[in-house]
């Protein structure tokens, strides 16, 4: 039985994660730490057992050293931060402040805590991005473990100091952490600022699906499901001080995932009876392609060209592997948010991006 402290639990991979853990491990006690920024929703958390939502921030060092002593922790699975690079570039004091600060404040916590207090057994496992890595080339090998970090939007360069700082508690003070750098996640409760969701809820309203540049900057994606069991295992097997890259195994120009967007779009109104009436707006209400809705944008400042993730040490020592194909993973994707308009509708007035 494992007390944890999961922040940004009200996010969207934090709260899958809170579902994942609590369905797989049912006694124990998850603690959710959540400023419940715009990207944080109470309603995520519906329906998950033998969790408290605690509303804080991470940056109160008193408030989590107070959480970790009161509650027993003895797990930290930090996912809380500021994570949009477009955010990032107009904005990037609050990657600072969130990003770095509020890890730095956890670590800080924890090393009191645990190390300077009573020396429990614990783990400190930091959720951190492929983005730290920097941009490939098309000929370039996948991410590993040991790549330069190479970072090119203030907000992967928040992650990347943080991911710094999270080693340098375990070097110098002993503290027992693992860090895992995660590909493009999709999947339910993600807000519709992301490519996925955007484009989904975009051709729902007949809507513009803006695209950056040409359309042909590729990513690794990631079923968020697939991460949160990336995520137990290196809990369960990942040796502390080390980082494992945990990828999706889908490495996909961003035009090729609109397209299968599209796709599952139109299919979903020619299977659901009544979604016409539904989404009167949707071209395809009206017979017509989602796709046609595409406009392409200028492109994002510094919009690294490629991310690929070698999951090769996941696999080989975490016995990781992805289980959901993007294909299915996107379908299921699209009928959650249709089973799930009270979730995503009042979401909508404040969802901003491109890709």
């Amino acid at each position: 039985m494992a007390n944890l402290l999961v922040t940004g639990g009200a996010g969207f991979i934090g709260g899958n994660f809170v579902h994942f853990w609590n369905a797989k491990h049912p006694d124990d006690v998850v603690i959710v730490l959540d400023a419940l920024t715009y990207a944080g929703n109470r309603s995520t958390l519906d329906g998950a057992p033998r969790c408290e939502l605690v509303v804080g921030d991470i940056r109160d060092t008193d408030l989590v050293k107070k959480l970790l002593r009161e509650q027993a922790i003895d797990t930290i699975v930090h996912f809380a931060a500021e994570s949009h690079v477009d955010r990032s570039i107009t904005g990037p004091d609050a990657f600072i402040d969130t990003n770095i600060l509020g890890t730095n404040s956890l670590l800080k916590a924890a090393r009191a805590v645990w190390i300077d207090g009573d020396g429990r057994d614990h783990r400190f496992h930091h959720i951190s991005t492929d983005e730290v890595f920097g941009s490939l080339s098309m000929d370039d090998p996948a991410f590993s473990e040991t790549t330069p970090y190479a970072p090119n939007s203030p907000y992967s360069a928040s992650k990347a100091a943080s991911d710094h700082l999270v080693r340098a508690y375990h070097h110098t003070y002993g503290l027992n952490v693992t860090t895992s750098n995660c590909s493009n996640n999709y999947g339910p409760y993600q807000y519709p600022e992301k490519l996925i969701p955007l484009f989904f809820l975009n051709a729902l309203s007949g809507k513009p699906l803006p695209i950056y540049g040409d359309g042909m900057n590729v990513r690794d994606w990631l079923h968020v499901e697939d991460h949160c069991r990336g995520i137990e295992a290196c809990l369960e097997k990942g040796v502390p001080g080390e980082t494992y890259n945990i990828g999706g195994g889908a490495e996909l120009p961003n035009m090729a995932v609109i397209d299968a967007v599209c796709r599952e779009v139109d299919l979903a109104f020619a299977d659901i009876d009544g979604l016409d009436a539904r989404y009167p707006s949707a071209p395809a209400a009206k017979g017509q392609n989602s796709d046609s809705l595409k406009t392409f944008v200028t492109d994002r400042a510094g919009h690294d060209r490629r991310y690929a993730i070698d999951e090769s040490k996941a696999r080989s020592e975490l016995g990781y592997s992805a289980s959901h194909s993007f294909d299915d993973g996107l379908h299921q994707t699209l009928r959650w948010y249709l089973d799930n308009e009270h979730w995503w509708r009042p979401l909508m007035s404040d969802q901003s991006g491109t890709r």
